[in-house]
């Protein structure tokens, strides 16, 4: 996987869209901003706030841990669970702007001191040894489980925890779906729920715990899609007419593939062994 590739996403290819999303909340270009204001735009996966607080909430984080966020995009579920918890917090990211984006946003939200920003590739190795690992909408990017398994066991102490949210081939994709998920969602394999505990057990995991989310994510998708074409007038008037096709684009497609009924998404919580 390459920061370059992952571009073909539509959702990571505006990162300047935060900036434009502040200022319009009345934030200025320099200065703090609270937490609580910049939760409302740098949250990329499924139900936001509310699904950092339920992991907070599910590994009973608290100021002794140490916890990884891979593939943390702007850093806003770092950000969020060193603010609510007190964690010391690495924010592992592939994708160079987004790092570079985040790291200015903590700093601004006066947290770097506990939410370190490292630029780099979960399947090279991560930059310690960790109490939890989070990954939100992270994994379905990368088709190399089996290396992906073992590099987070790596970077868990022995007993620590792994918290994944991320989707599974819940039905038989079709080949148009298969194809949807390669354009749209840089996103090329999925592993059936049965496969999955295999895999983790081989990887030296244990307690694995999977929680089927689809129906309540098929909600927020398709409310997603259809909130941001209904808002179509104010977002072209604050980020362009191209910014919202592409978006329009990424949403409407990624509603359509869960209401198919194939694609699943899931929360995973696994002990390493």
């Amino acid at each position: 996987m390459t920061g370059l590739a992952i571009k073909s996403m539509k959702l990571y290819s505006r990162v300047e869209r935060i900036h434009t999303q502040l200022r319009d909340a009345g934030i200025a270009e320099t200065g703090p901003i609270p937490l609580d204001v910049l939760s409302r735009f740098d949250q990329y996966h499924y139900d936001g706030v509310a699904a950092v607080e339920e992991g907070i909430a599910r590994l009973r984080l608290g100021p002794h841990c140490r916890v990884l966020d891979v593939g943390s995009g702007l850093g806003g579920p770092a950000r969020l669970i060193a603010g609510r918890a007190g964690c010391r917090v690495t924010a592992l990211e592939l994708q160079p702007d987004l790092h570079e984006v985040g790291t200015l946003l903590t700093a601004r939200v006066g947290l770097a001191d506990i939410v370190n920003h490292c630029q780099g590739d979960i399947l090279d190795g991560a930059p310690g040894e960790f109490d939890a690992l989070f990954a939100w909408l992270v994994f379905l990017h990368i088709p190399k489980r089996a290396h992906l398994y073992a590099r987070c066991r790596e970077a868990l102490r022995p007993g620590g925890t792994m918290y994944v949210e991320d989707y599974f081939e819940r039905g038989a994709l079709t080949n148009e779906e298969r194809g949807m998920l390669a354009k749209k969602v840089y996103c090329r394999h999925l592993p059936r729920l049965d496969g999955l505990r295999r895999d983790l057990d081989r990887a030296g995991f244990a307690r694995v715990e999977i929680e089927d989310v689809t129906a309540f994510w098929t909600e927020l998708v398709t409310e997603r899609a259809e909130t941001w074409r209904a808002d179509r007038e104010r977002e072209v008037a604050l980020h362009g007419e191209e910014v919202f096709a592409e978006l329009d684009d990424f949403y409407s497609s990624v509603a359509r593939l869960f209401q198919g009924g194939n694609l699943g998404g899931m929360r995973l919580v696994a002990c390493r062994r």
